[in-house]
């Protein structure tokens, strides 16, 4: 006997019988719900794979527009827009000395969408204030340093230094001021830098911002200042202040005969400005590291460096870890600075 008919499929005469026909309708709905199904079963794989990034991505600078960090972000962030092809968005929120935006940051989900630009008053925060809502090292991981900057030690053409050893000397024949644009401004711990590996005494005059401070040194109002190098170059070159040194071990290109504080007499003074990218903790390793490589060939290419040089900055493209190390560094060295200068938590 076949053996379809053993199983009850056909009848004597061969036909299906009603349970083959069953049978059969059976296998079709399970066919067919097999190929409703399976697409969705594969759909989030496919998400999860999608390559990053897949939508804009944000930058928080937490400065007001228009200063030297929220320039570098501008230029660093058009170009990784072009590079990755998604917009890349500038979001300022500015106040408490960037401590409000940098919160925005190590609050927000660490999955690459939303960076941190920063600068030297983030390691400076945790000792000017008692009380911070974020941990400036655990919360954030290093992407990459963008920019270095030095600062310029000026003085008015009236006084009588016209090198650090004779500002030095000076400053033990009669009071000399600083200004400063504010109590922990890098201006301002520069300064208190100086004076300590100096060994000398000299008074600090807060303005509320560096034109105001400019004016004052000019009038002579005050005895020195330290100021960005793309403010300090024009009154330079222009004769109506004198620069005596930069803050940095190697001299500025903007000011070739201006030796360094350094090699000007203060051994192993170097105040470093600088502008890089934070990303949340947690964010993951092939992300930053993405992020890292792609900035780090942006800061080469020659139109970047040029746009950057026009700000008296420096392309300064780093690994992940050095920058993590420079925070660390700047965290312990200003620290002891502020403690020195018995400058109180705010």
């Amino acid at each position: 006997m076949p053996r379809c008919r053993r199983a009850g499929l056909t009848d004597s005469g061969g036909a299906p019988t009603l349970a083959a026909m069953r049978l059969s309708r059976r296998h079709a709905a399970a066919a067919l719900l097999s190929v409703i199904v399976a697409p969705t079963v594969a759909a989030p794989r496919v998400a999860r794979a999608q390559a990053y990034p897949s939508r804009p991505i944000r930058i928080v600078v937490p400065t007001g527009p228009g200063g030297i960090t929220d320039i570098v972000a501008r230029i660093a962030g058009q170009r990784l827009s072009e590079r990755l092809g998604q917009p890349v968005v500038i979001d300022n929120k500015a106040g408490a000395s960037g401590i409000i935006g940098t919160e925005v940051v190590a609050r927000a989900t660490p999955d690459g969408y939303t960076l941190l630009m920063v600068y030297p008053s983030h390691p400076v925060n945790p000792a000017l204030k008692q009380l911070l809502p974020y941990d400036t090292i655990r919360d954030f991981v290093g992407v990459t340093t963008l920019t270095t900057v030095s600062l310029v030690l000026l003085v008015p053409p009236s006084l009588a230094a016209r090198n650090v050893q004779e500002l030095i000397a000076l400053s033990k024949r009669e009071r000399l001021t600083y200004a400063s644009v504010g109590s922990g401004s890098l201006a301002h711990l520069g300064a208190e830098l100086f004076r300590s590996k100096a060994g000398i005494e000299i008074t600090h005059v807060p303005y509320r911002s560096a034109p105001a401070a400019q004016q004052a040194l000019m009038s002579g109002e005050v005895s020195m200042f330290f100021d960005t190098p793309i403010t300090a170059v024009p009154l330079v070159r222009d004769n109506r202040l004198r620069a005596l040194g930069v803050s940095t071990l190697e001299r500025s290109p903007l000011l070739p005969d201006v030796p360094t504080i350094d090699e000007a007499g203060v051994p192993g003074y170097e105040v470093l400005g600088w502008n890089g990218i934070l990303a949340p903790a947690a964010t993951p390793q092939p992300i930053v590291q993405k992020l890292n490589q792609e900035l780090r060939a942006i800061l080469v290419e020659p139109e970047v460096r040029q746009k950057l040089a026009l700000q008296g900055a420096e392309p300064a493209p780093t690994d992940t870890e050095s920058f993590a190390r420079l925070i660390r560094d700047d965290v312990a060295k200003w620290t002891e600075v502020i403690r020195a200068a018995g400058i109180r938590p705010e």
